[in-house]
């Protein structure tokens, strides 16, 4: 972060740079594919939690937009820490569900745009922390899904609430039933992404040129904006994610998970019983 900016904080599992009021916020987490473990939920809250304090008259409004994009070129955020979660009980698991909905909906309460810069993989969680964003934008090498049926679990961080918001119910259906991943091309056809980049670097150029664009505005406006297009589905979203929870929390009980999280991390085909 540059010398002359306000102290966002320093963060275990991010990076942060400002630069001409547009905070890119970076996941580094790479050797993991950028996994949303239990200590970047907790950066990512406090992170928001400092960029939202700073945006105001008395502060100076030093961040005007924020870019969330991920480490290493492969991936957004690939998921869940499916290591950690796989030692879970339900809940504790259900007390990570709740704290990435937390992250999500700051993300959505902070009066700036935000704009998810996806390059690589953009699974679960990834997908989910991006749909929290105002903004999708993608490079062609990005990929979409919320494969978590494949592991005997249902979207835990706000997937089945805002991929139907965004796509609408016959398309969100499909991609949870499924668990498919879906390329940028096909992502931008659904609705999922606003903009799809040939490569990373026109990617960055993008986003950054669409939050040049918000800068020349009047900031009150724009997150009073940002507020009122919240609120017109906000308590829809609220109850859909108490619903999601209660489901996440379930999931956590069955022996399909346990064989699913188990099957992923000996690289082999889950046998699913139904129970």
């Amino acid at each position: 972060m540059n010398a002359s900016t306000p102290d966002l904080g320093t963060y275990e599992t991010l990076e942060l740079d400002l630069t001409d009021h547009v905070l890119t916020l970076t996941v580094n987490r790479p050797k993991a594919l950028n996994a949303l473990s239990q200590q970047v939920v907790v950066d990512l809250w406090k992170a928001l939690t400092a960029i939202q304090d700073s945006c105001t008259h008395d502060a100076g409004w030093p961040v005007r937009g924020v870019i969330v994009t991920g480490a290493g070129g492969k991936a957004f955020v690939a998921g869940a820490d499916i290591r950690e979660m796989s030692a879970m009980d339900p809940d504790t698991a259900s007390e990570y569900g709740r704290s990435m909905h937390a992250v999500t909906l700051l993300l959505e309460k902070v009066p700036v745009p935000v704009i998810a810069a996806v390059d690589g993989f953009a699974l679960g969680g990834g997908c989910e922390l991006a749909l929290a964003c105002d903004f999708i934008y993608a490079s062609e090498a990005a990929r979409f899904g919320q494969p978590e049926v494949n592991l005997g679990l249902v979207p835990g961080f706000g997937g089945s609430v805002r991929l139907p918001q965004r796509v609408g119910l016959g398309p969100a259906r499909e991609l949870i039933y499924t668990g498919r991943q879906i390329d940028a091309a096909e992502a931008l056809r659904l609705g999922l992404v606003n903009r799809v980049l040939p490569t990373r670097d026109e990617l960055f150029e993008a986003a950054r040129a669409t939050l040049a664009e918000v800068i020349g505005k009047a900031p009150l406006a724009v997150g009073l904006s940002k507020q009122s297009i919240a609120g017109a589905v906000g308590r829809r979203t609220s109850k859909g994610l108490e619903v999601e929870a209660e489901a996440f929390r379930e999931a956590f009980t069955t022996a399909d998970m346990q064989e699913g999280t188990a099957a992923f991390l000996e690289k082999r085909k889950a046998v699913f019983i139904g129970r």
